[in-house]
């Protein structure tokens, strides 16, 4: 894909961790250099900076270059005479896109009419003993002070 004119990519993105060919079809290829090389470097700062020489082929000059984990491809070109394609003092730089991520997914376990029954089990328990509980809370300090009868209202 054609991103900036006379540099193609051989994807439509740039993308971390992956491997990228370039070809250059500018200036240098159409005055039939014989030698171009790519100087490149990522980041701001052009970090790991890296001059290549670049192999000639009827599409253009090509190379093919590891993309790390950085956020810009930073690039110009060079021929023998040491004449410099830099996109007129600007360089050309590229943003590079994060790795997508990848969501995983688990699989349902189906569940059987033997584990359902446990379930309910298991609240109908949870129930009863709240219930043996709250009961407990309730009544056993009444019992304990000996006033464990209900209270009636007299009518009268």
């Amino acid at each position: 894909m054609e991103l900036v004119k006379n540099i193609f990519f051989n994807t439509d993105k740039l993308v971390e961790n992956s491997k990228i060919k370039i070809s250059y079809t500018g200036k240098f290829f159409q005055d039939n250099s014989e030698k171009v090389s790519i100087h490149y470097g990522f980041g701001n700062n052009w970090d790991n900076l890296t001059s290549t020489q670049m192999v000639k082929t009827e599409l253009g000059y090509q190379i093919e270059i590891e993309i790390g984990e950085v956020e810009t491809f930073n690039f110009c070109f060079c021929n023998e005479k040491n004449e410099w394609d830099n996109n007129d003092g600007k360089n050309y730089i590229f943003v590079i896109e994060k790795q997508p991520v990848e969501l995983i997914t688990l699989e349902d376990e189906p569940v059987s009419l033997g584990s359902a029954r446990k379930l309910r089990k298991s609240y109908i328990w949870s129930k009863k003993i709240r219930l043996a509980v709250y009961k407990i809370i309730t009544y056993l300090p009444r019992i304990i002070s000996g006033n464990y009868k209900k209270n009636s209202t007299a009518n009268g």
